[in-house]
């Protein structure tokens, strides 16, 4: 078996029309939410062996608050790839990796995080988890999947086992959405 984490990127912001998407940086309200969920996903207890991020500034800096509770520091792989990338090729590179890692935190963005969800996970009615993931995967969730699976490259739609869901408004209801998020 092997564990996949996937956390998507805290809520930017848009209020400069100029800057380019991948530069865009958190907001006050995604500051909080990675803080927020920085301090779930350590107490969750996943020792992750390697952590692979998009290297936008919104993952960058929701990594970099996330990570000030945790001990020690890993460090964090930074791949081009996952910027905006979709299912299969997040899948893709989760084949490129070694057996020996039993867990990888991936962090990005949606659709590719939620869409790999629904492509790992079966569609069968009995994961309520997914159908939470159906409705939204917001800014600044974390997922963990049970992958049935030996080696990476093994991984087929429909192997995995959504086991953990948290949103940040799950941890603190100022996190929830607000009227324009609707």
């Amino acid at each position: 078996m092997k564990l996949l984490g996937l956390f998507r990127h805290a809520k930017s912001d848009w209020h400069d029309a100029r800057a380019r998407d991948f530069d865009r940086p958190l907001n006050p309200r995604g500051r909080k939410g990675a803080a927020v969920m920085g301090k779930h996903i350590v107490a969750y207890g996943v020792p992750w062996q390697r952590i692979i991020a998009s290297p936008a500034a919104r993952v960058a800096q929701t990594i970099e608050i996330a990570s000030k509770s945790a001990r020690p520091k890993l460090p964090v792989e930074w791949d081009r790839r996952i910027y905006l990338a979709s299912s299969v090729n997040l899948a893709d590179m989760l084949r490129e990796q070694a057996d020996t890692v039993e867990s990888v935190l991936m962090v990005g963005h949606n659709p590719g995080l939620e869409d790999l969800i629904f492509d790992l996970v079966r569609d069968d009615g009995t994961s309520p988890l997914r159908d939470a993931v159906e409705e939204k995967f917001p800014t600044a969730t974390f997922a963990v999947l049970e992958l049935d699976i030996a080696r990476w490259s093994d991984i087929i739609d429909g192997c995995a086992r959504l086991v953990h869901l948290k949103r940040p408004r799950d941890l603190d209801p100022d996190l929830g959405p607000l009227p324009a998020d609707d």
